[in-house]
């Protein structure tokens, strides 16, 4: 299967300061791992910077010109919350993890792949749509998925997360879309705090499944094969958009589920195969979380395979 990964070095250049979690080490971890030989005929392309317009699709003017206007000067950081960090280069990268969320949806839906992976950071799933938090500045998933219907004419997309953390921020910005659809696993009780069950949008457009901490294997699959596969099947996307975090591994440090490598092998076939239901195959990733770094490289490793149908 052809698929090609999207980055960019401004990536490296969102300082978050020393200690934090979402440090420059996880894209270079990531980006080593993809240097294997079993990766070599992934196709490599630079990640373009989103235009104002595509950002204020998913989030408020105010909101995007907040954040366009922190620059910290040389080597300061602003603080947007405890978690949440600017330093002079952040923009840029978040400028551009959006731009490559949106340049993947172009090339997955003008055939020139049949997958995208974003390889950017930082995340995006915590953004709402007027507030950046949870290490996030755009929401790219949502941004992406906008992009999608005004460029491509699609109506039904569907975001999905296995990230360990709930994606508060895709959940507030497509709550009121009832053809937009987001489906989450998590750990509960566990950041942000939100992902309930009983949170369903506005026309039972989002699901989410928590899980207690201490979960695995067993657990997270019934959860997927379950109930939110299903929904997908139901919901017949015409894209599907996966924020794709790797910390519900064991061995990360931020929660306590008790994922392996493979696990992320079994989702990621799960959802091509919805893919391949509704949507021609089509299938963009974006990086989330994942602050082990081992464990990261390990995990995003087994998804690009996965991806290829290897």
């Amino acid at each position: 299967m052809s698929i090609a990964v999207f980055t960019h070095q401004a990536a490296f250049g969102h300082d978050t300061g020393r200690h934090h979690p979402e440090s420059p080490d996880r894209l270079r971890y990531v980006l080593k791992a993809l240097e294997a030989p079993e990766f070599q005929t992934v196709v490599r392309r630079t990640a373009p910077v989103a235009p104002v317009n595509a950002l204020v699709a998913a989030h408020s003017q105010a909101h995007v010109d907040s954040i366009l206007a922190l620059q910290p000067a040389g080597k300061k950081l602003h603080y947007i919350d405890g978690d949440t960090v600017v330093s002079a280069g952040s923009v840029d990268a978040a400028l551009r993890a959006a731009g490559g969320a949106m340049a993947a949806v172009d090339a997955v839906m003008e055939g020139k792949v049949q997958a995208g992976f974003v390889a950017m950071r930082p995340p995006g799933h915590h953004a709402e749509r007027n507030k950046a938090m949870g290490f996030c500045l755009f929401n790219n998933a949502a941004v992406a998925a906008y992009h999608a219907r005004a460029r491509h004419g699609l109506k039904r997309i569907a975001v999905v997360d296995f990230d360990v953390h709930h994606g508060n921020g895709t959940q507030d910005i497509f709550t009121p879309d009832k053809d937009l659809f987001y489906a989450s696993s998590h750990q509960f009780p566990c950041y942000p705090g939100t992902g309930r069950p009983e949170e369903r949008g506005v026309a039972g457009n989002v699901l989410n499944v928590p899980l207690r901490p201490g979960s695995g294997s067993m657990e997270f699959r019934a959860a997927w094969t379950d109930a939110i596969i299903p929904a997908l099947d139901a919901f017949a996307p015409e894209l599907l958009i996966i924020s794709a975090g790797f910390d519900a591994h064991s061995a990360d440090p931020l929660a306590q589920l008790r994922l392996q490598s493979t696990d992320f092998t079994w989702i990621t076939g799960a959802l091509l195969a919805v893919a391949d239901r509704h949507c021609q195959g089509r299938v963009v990733s974006l990086l989330e979380g994942g602050y082990d770094l081992d464990a990261l490289a390990l995990s995003v490793a087994a998804h690009i395979r996965s991806l290829m149908r290897l």
